[in-house]
């Protein structure tokens, strides 16, 4: 019954946002608007309440209810541009499935669900913009003042929306606070393991590299006359990698996912090259000494062919751990339903660190397909989208 409903639910979901590739419902436009939309209707036709925030994030609770909910299962609604349609949403239509089976068993939680604006990096530059409003988080203005491309500030694109960013966020009087979502990853599908029980989420560092050259003809400039930043920048990101895989046993990862090469033109020799490195971890000394090293490797190198280097920290992050005793609470459920689960870190950022700081926190991973994520060709089952709000059930089940 619950896959079906389920199926139903997705069916009305998946073409919001879609183009030639993928999903593009990016925070506070027209298209998140019409996800959060059709959640509210689904939890009015399964009879429970849906209101808005004043930063747009949707709750749905029982109606009529007279205390502020207990316990909160949440996650978003938004995607990377030409992204997949399971990422954020398996976690929301979980919270309305274990809603639903306490309805149909007569349980009474003390359950709300909670959708989330702008989990994903928006046109501003910030994520998890939602949950952190949510929260209340420090920084606010600072938050709010962020621009995109344009120059409209992300206060003045929450209030084209209808929301009002400069109002106060409500107490968070739950208990704890639950998410699901897919991992991202393959580590689930290659062991075979249906479940994973998370213990942290990652942190992170980025920095931006600058290599400056000179821009030459490259027809008419010899091999050795040549302040080539491309090439530079190439060994820089082949330390990036080669720094990572050194520290990988403690779980670290650096990435150079940005690269902007200046003229980019074939018959010119490369000028300025900027490169944009992120390195994370749950393991806080680790993920920075790597971050540290892979600095100093690229100014060695771009001493050596005489290119200049500059380097900007853009955000930092510190690990999030989950709560111990929601984290055995879960898996405890997972044990006595005859679950195979692993505990495992998050090397992906989730609302859920937002709010592991104010409430108990805890977070179930469901494998996705091949580890796709983030990507047209995401996929998650139904089957263990329920699963996994099953056992959310019987851990709340068991708390109650």
């Amino acid at each position: 019954m619950y896959e079906r409903m389920l199926d139903d639910w997705l069916s009305l979901l998946h073409p919001v946002g879609a183009g030639t590739r993928g999903v593009t419902r990016t925070g506070y436009t027209d298209a998140e608007d019409e996800m959060h939309s059709l959640l509210r209707s689904f939890a009015l036709e399964l009879g429970l309440d849906a209101s808005e925030d004043s930063f747009g994030n949707t709750l749905v609770s029982l109606p009529a209810a007279g205390a502020r909910p207990r316990f909160l299962i949440g996650s978003h609604l938004d995607s990377v541009p030409e992204g997949g349609r399971y990422d954020g949403v398996a976690g929301v239509l979980a919270g309305l499935l274990v809603m639903s089976m306490s309805r149909d068993e007569g349980v009474d939680l003390p359950l709300a669900t909670v959708a989330f604006r702008s989990e994903e990096t928006s046109a501003f530059g910030p994520a998890t913009i939602g949950s952190l409003l949510f929260t209340g988080a420090p920084g606010r203005d600072s938050l709010l003042r962020a621009k995109d491309s344009a120059g409209r500030s992300l206060r003045d694109a929450i209030k084209e929306r209808g929301f009002s960013p400069d109002a106060a966020s409500a107490p968070l009087e739950a208990e704890l606070y639950l998410e699901l979502h897919i991992e991202q990853g393959r580590v689930l599908e290659s062991s075979g393991v249906r479940l994973g029980v998370v213990s942290a989420i990652a942190g992170a560092v980025r920095f931006r590299a600058v290599v400056e050259g000179r821009q030459d003809h490259s027809g008419a400039t010899p091999m050795g006359m040549r302040s080539d930043s491309l090439c530079a920048a190439a060994e820089a990101v082949l330390a990036a990698e080669r720094c990572g895989t050194a520290e990988s046993a403690l779980g670290t990862v650096a990435t150079v996912g940005v690269i902007r090469n200046e003229p980019n033109a074939m018959n010119v020799v490369p000028g300025r090259t900027a490169l944009g490195v992120d390195v994370r971890g749950t393991d806080e000394r680790s993920f920075r000494r790597t971050a540290d090293v892979i600095k100093a490797e690229m100014a060695e190198i771009c001493r050596r062919r005489g290119v200049s280097l500059s380097l900007e920290e853009v955000a930092a992050s510190r690990p999030v751990a989950m709560d111990p005793e929601v984290m055995t609470g879960l898996s405890s459920a997972a044990e006595r339903m005859g679950i195979d689960y692993m505990v495992m870190p998050s090397g992906a950022g989730h609302d859920a660190m937002n709010i592991a700081p104010h409430l108990p926190t805890g977070m179930l991973f469901i494998p996705c397909r091949e580890g796709v994520s983030h990507n047209p060709d995401e996929h998650a089952d139904t089957g263990d989208i329920v699963l996994g709000a099953r056992v959310l059930y019987e851990y709340l089940r068991g708390r109650k």
